[in-house]
């Protein structure tokens, strides 16, 4: 058997002896046998499921399943494997644990809005010791898609919009998920996806065509993957989406020469599911034709299409693919297996004792509460209404407000609604007896049956009632003008986002909206608690409620995290992650958007602008934009020097001070604009963020350390560069409330400017 030097991986001499000597008894099907990932169960993403996964064990042809958890139910799977095939070796099992397993955090887009990445390391880190105790060594996560256009449904289960937070909370969820070392049973692999671009997909329609350039490739959308790379990531899942005309599972500029050549991965590679298959449907060939072009292109292993499975065999007898290829792609599975410790144990990850210890404990439910509260988003607040008294009488109206199964938000596949906290329940906990509350459903979550239909493929999200929409809105109507004032809960169901759940309307239903203009139409106060997995465009809403409060999908404990920060028990700090359109015509929209030749300017002139004739620019409420129950004002910024240089970092510095009545966090936003450039550059870029909590009437001074490293591009030659001349340096609350300073970017400093370090 011929081996490529390449693929020795000189870091693990001890890994590389025990994967050679097992490869050298292996054959030719039990290698591609390796390269085989199912499904036993009901299908997850596609309408594929896998056939005689039992026999296929058996005869060494499968490498790994997934969709199936708890430990007697994976054991029994890992038997057949270790005990019934002639080389013994263990089964990998993954799953899409994605924000959670058994205890479901707020879905990611919810977690970045905390913008707080020790807390999310820590929910990825308790994600995996639930899953690795519930048989699981693998999580299909973290997904680290850059995404500019909210119709996209799986804006859900990324981090928004820009790299540098996209990076940081990717790398996050790496340490999260894998800790220090792999062999320990409470970890599990992350798995990186979707790779790549996949966040671009044209009119934000799911597994639809990606077409960007390379400099917007390298500076905007490929960074998130790098750092999860750089943190350790042991797996890559390939995307759907085609790049450069040819489907990512089969790209081999993608997989080899920028994944493993430039970026130097060697971890293992798995397509999306029945991505390989396809890429028939894209136009590459038959099975036999797009399996050698994956395995080519350097795919590892095959998600329930069984291309490899049935045709490598044909492929290698026709000279479409080496023997090297399979070997390299065993190669890496097996290893895989290795760092996660299934050759010495195969079952360490099958503990029932740790499973009824672990799953939903009482502590990561407190952790799921508090996480959830900070994930929240104040968009509105006039005449600080909340937060609310616990007194009086509440109407709590909408079909979100007393729902369990919509409390999870999509992918939460492991997740228990029936453990979920719903509002009202939250309420009821938080508030005690002193609060009555009145309850009306108000309105169905839509009335269009086509939707309704569609939403409820994965299990009943939207039930609709059997009473008319009048009388709904009737009973809603009457709690509202006995009530003090109106906590309407509305929005999206959970799989009206995720995957396969675009929307060209992001508006809130009609149905809903119909109960929401009745309700203020009362003349009551009205807190809207918006549930939602994208941005919506909420214009009538940001006009006319008198607070509107993101919760985006909390989890487990949505219900007592909301209700702690309508009380207060919690000022709410979120900050969002993508931009909210006011009109679906602006879509795409994003913060770091370029200049044109001619800019729009807010100056009343806008003939020969970039523009439009009929709206403003202007977002809805702009990116890193969250109010508080308190207010905070920034100083003007400080410089440690007026120039830059590479041996002169520069300490930007800047003073907050919490100007209101509560206690409260505030997420500061360091941004950079490079006025002059090789290569147009955005109007401002994030560079580095930090939080800080102030107490009421306090301040603090806060300081940055700008490198030239932070003011580096992607040129013509796709090099992050960095180049001398003028900057903008803002910092402030969000991307568009912000103090400035100038900044020169020089070459060096001059000899007799630079300080010696004095001897010890």
């Amino acid at each position: 058997m011929l081996f490529l030097a390449l693929t020795i991986q000189a870091q693990d001499p001890k890994m590389n002896t025990y994967v050679s000597n097992l490869m050298s008894k292996m054959t030719l099907d039990e290698e591609i046998g390796q390269l085989n990932l199912v499904i036993p169960g009901g299908a997850v993403t596609g309408s594929v499921v896998s056939k005689d996964v039992d026999n296929k064990i058996r005869q060494g042809m499968v490498g790994g399943l997934f969709g199936i958890t708890g430990p007697d139910k994976v054991r029994q799977a890992q038997d057949i494997a270790v005990k019934e095939t002639r080389l013994h070796i263990p089964l990998i099992f993954g799953l899409d644990v994605i924000h959670g397993h058994r205890t479901i955090f707020p879905i990611p887009l919810g977690l970045s809005c905390s913008w707080d990445t020790i807390l999310i390391e820590k929910s990825a880190r308790i994600a995996a010791r639930e899953a690795s105790a519930d048989g699981l060594a693998w999580a299909f996560s973290p997904m680290v898609d850059i995404a500019r256009d909210p119709r996209w449904g799986r804006v859900s289960e990324g981090s928004g919009e820009d790299p540098t937070l996209g990076s940081a909370i990717a790398a996050a969820m790496v340490k999260g998920y894998q800790g220090k070392d792999l062999r320990n049973s409470e970890t599990v692999m992350a798995c990186v996806k979707h790779f790549a671009l996949y966040g671009g997909a044209e009119a934000g329609r799911e597994y639809n065509t990606v077409d960007m350039s390379r400099i917007k490739m390298y500076q905007y959308y490929l960074p998130p993957y790098k750092a999860a790379i750089d943190a350790g990531a042991g797996s890559i899942m390939s995307s759907f989406n085609e790049i450069d005309g040819i489907p990512a599972t089969g790209n081999r500029w993608l997989l080899t020469d920028l994944l493993r050549k430039q970026w130097k991965f060697n971890g293992m590679v798995v397509s999306d599911y029945t991505s390989l298959s396809e890429m028939s449907a894209h136009g590459m060939g038959d099975l036999a034709m797009v399996s050698a072009l994956a395995l080519h292109a350097g795919l590892d292993m095959d998600m329930v299409a069984e291309g490899f499975l049935a045709k490598l065999k044909q492929d290698l007898n026709n000279g479409f693919v080496t023997r090297q290829e399979i070997d390299q792609a065993c190669r890496r599975v097996l290893e895989a297996k290795y760092k996660l410790g299934l050759f010495s144990d195969p079952y360490s990850r099958m503990n029932t004792e740790r499973a009824v210890k672990e799953l939903l404990s009482s502590d990561n439910r407190r952790f799921a509460r508090e996480l959830a509260a900070h994930s929240f988003v104040l968009l509105k607040n006039s005449n600080q209404l909340l937060p609310l008294k616990k007194s009086g009488t509440i109407a709590l109206v909408g079909p979100l407000a007393d729902n369990h199964r919509n409390m999870l938000g999509t992918w939460s596949v492991s997740g228990d609604p029936s453990k979920s906290v719903t509002v009202m329940e939250g309420i009821k906990n938080v508030a005690g007896s002193s609060v009555n509350i009145i309850y009306a459903k108000g309105a169905n979550i839509s009335d269009d049956s086509m939707l309704v239909k569609r939403t409820n493929t994965l299990g009943i999200e939207i039930e609709p009632e059997t009473r008319t929409p009048e009388a709904l809105l009737e009973e809603a109507v009457a709690a509202a003008t006995k009530s003090d004032v109106v906590v309407a809960v509305l929005g999206e169901a959970a799989d009206m986002s995720g995957e396969s759940s675009s929307r060209a309307d992001i508006t809130i239903p009609e149905s809903q909206e119909n109960l929401l203009k009745a309700l203020v139409k009362t003349g009551k106060p009205v807190v809207l608690v918006l549930f939602n997995g994208r941005p919506l465009i909420l214009n009538w809403e940001n006009k006319n409620a008198g607070a509107i409060l993101d919760a985006w999908f909390g989890g487990t404990e949505a219900g007592n995290a909301i209700a702690d920060v309508l009380f207060g028990e919690y000022n709410p700090s979120g900050k969002l992650t993508m931009t909210f359109p006011a009109h679906a015509g602006q879509i795409p929209i994003y913060y770091n958007h370029k200049n044109t030749g001619r800019p729009y300017m807010d100056d009343g002139n806008s003939k020969f602008r970039s523009d439009y004739l009929d709206i403003s620019n202007d977002p809805l409420y702009p990116f890193g934009f969250g109010l508080s129950y308190t207010n905070f004002s920034y100083s003007p910024i400080s410089l440690s020097a007026s120039t830059i240089a590479v041996s002169q970092p520069v300490t930007i510095k800047v003073t907050i001070t919490n100007t209101g009545n509560y206690d409260g966090e505030e997420t500061a936003q360091l941004y950079v604009r490079d006025l002059v450039a090789t290569v147009t550059q955005p109007v401002k870029s994030l560079k580095k963020f930090q939080k800080v909590y102030l107490k009421k009437g306090e301040s603090k001074e806060i300081s940055f350390t700008l490198q030239t490293d932070d003011l580096k591009y992607v040129n013509s030659d796709l090099r992050w560069v960095y180049e001398p001349g003028a900057f903008k340096v803002m910092v402030g609350g969000n991307s568009r409330d912000l103090v400035q300073a100038d900044l020169m970017g020089i070459q060096s400093l001059p000899k007799s400017s630079m300080t010696k370090t004095p001897k010890n």
